[in-house]
């Protein structure tokens, strides 16, 4: 198993800005694809964003494209995702996961391909 610690999770008002960080442990983080998901009560863990092995593609949820920046840095052994403009609607807990390998577009998205998770980090979103 392959820990993925997150952390910056918090509470922040509406408008506001937060960056949640993942450190993979290990020395293969460059050949795993990275994601975000994010789980809110009583609902489904649905996608957020994901960033490929390179770092040269990235995908977005609709409901977050242009607010949410995905960003990875392989020497570092780091993963970001910076939130930007949050609404409540964004409050649930986020979830760092990695696959192992490539993907590519629809298969970035799904949940059900990535092979090891994280804690999860609790972002709270108040109007």
């Amino acid at each position: 198993q392959v820990p993925l610690v997150e952390s910056g999770g918090g509470l922040v008002q509406a408008g506001g800005s937060l960056r949640l960080s993942c450190a993979p442990s290990g020395r293969t983080f460059s050949t795993w694809s990275m994601g975000w998901f994010r789980q809110a009560p009583g609902k489904e863990r649905n996608f957020v964003a994901a960033i490929t092995r390179s770092g040269d593609m990235t995908y977005y949820a609709d409901s977050v494209k242009g607010r949410f920046i995905i960003s990875r840095d392989n020497a570092m052994n780091t993963l970001s995702l910076e939130m930007n403009s949050l609404q409540p609607e964004d409050t649930a807990v986020y979830y760092c996961a990695a696959l192992v390998g490539h993907c590519y577009g629809p298969g970035c998205r799904d949940r059900r391909l990535y092979n090891y998770w994280g804690q999860g980090a609790q972002v709270t979103v108040s109007s």
